[in-house]
């Protein structure tokens, strides 16, 4: 195999953000550590996306998930990188044509981590407190919880938003456990909340590799580095989330977990104002994540109330 050398690098394409360029520099060591590699033979190339220059409007209005992938992608498909890292939270769930997302890095901490100075947790929130949250699920999941809950948009990097809730601008916030630890996060109030209390977003924590499909030898480079487990978990979640046409307009969790052979899929899908929740797991062979996932959303789907999803079309 060719492999890349200082002079003719592989070129990794990824957001600009600290936590996307510690994904990608993940990303690059692990490749490295593979093949005997010097850093020098990868290059890291920040690609500026929409989602990442507005900043000040909910994704959902200005486009969803896609505005953190699309510029990459287009670079991708142009031959400009060679491979793009992504966090797979941010992913739609369908390839454009002539690309494949079928490598995973080993997972992170999938859970949420609650952040506030005078709190330790949900419950301990005073009442009527303002929680910093751009995630649509996220404060759906909280006003399940909390009726008397009020909600401030928080976007930005991490560090941007630990800045907000520094400044008092929330009396908490929700960050994902992955995300912090990526970044060596030490000196933030963040306390982890277990996944029976608020359930993930679909593929949180775990990082994916995209390449071309007519790329042999990326194929054969990433394979080197994609990880079983995380690769089940994620046909699992990502099915789950395709059958239920999920977007970042759409509250929407789901989590699976590997023991042994077996596999367990739970989900909850919400009304966004937190009025209706529906949650349930299906467990099966690990091989059979796709089915598993698609198992779980017809359930879901079956046990909606009349009307569930008409907020989608106003």
């Amino acid at each position: 195999m060719d492999l890349p050398t200082p002079a003719t690098p592989l070129r990794i394409g990824t957001r600009g953000s600290p936590l996307a360029l510690a994904q990608a520099a993940e990303a690059r060591d692990r490749l490295a550590d593979a093949f005997g590699l010097a850093g020098e033979a990868f290059e890291i190339v920040v690609i500026a996306t929409k989602g990442d220059l507005v900043l000040d409007r909910p994704l959902k209005d200005i486009g969803g998930k896609g505005l953190f992938t699309r510029e990459i992608e287009e670079d991708l498909l142009s031959g400009s990188i060679d491979i793009a890292v992504h966090s797979m939270k941010d992913m739609p769930v369908r390839q454009p044509v002539g690309l494949l997302l079928d490598t995973h890095l080993p997972r992170e901490d999938a859970r949420d981590a609650f952040l506030s100075r005078a709190c330790r947790g949900i419950q301990d929130l005073p009442e009527g407190a303002v929680v910093g949250s751009s995630s649509l699920r996220r404060r759906a999941q909280l006003a399940a919880r909390r009726r008397d809950l009020r909600f401030v948009e928080f976007r930005g990097n991490v560090r941007t938003r630990l800045e907000k809730l520094e400044a008092g601008a929330a009396e908490a916030t929700l960050l994902a456990c992955a995300g912090l630890n990526r970044l060596g996060v030490k000196d933030a109030p963040a306390r982890p909340v277990e996944t029976d209390e608020l359930l993930p977003a679909v593929a949180q924590g775990a990082i994916g590799i995209e390449r071309r499909a007519d790329d042999s030898r990326a194929a054969r480079m990433l394979e080197a580095v994609n990880d079983a487990e995380t690769n089940a978990a994620l046909a699992a979640e990502r099915a789950y989330l395709a059958a239920l046409d999920g977007s970042c307009e759409t509250p929407i969790a789901g989590h699976a977990v590997l023991d042994g052979g077996t596999l367990t899929l739970t989900g909850e899908i919400l009304r966004p104002d937190g009025s209706e929740v529906i949650c349930d797991s299906v467990p099966g062979a690990a091989e059979d994540g796709a089915a598993i996932g698609r198992e779980l959303a017809l359930r879901l789907l079956g046990r909606a109330s009349e009307g569930f999803f008409d907020w989608r079309r106003i």
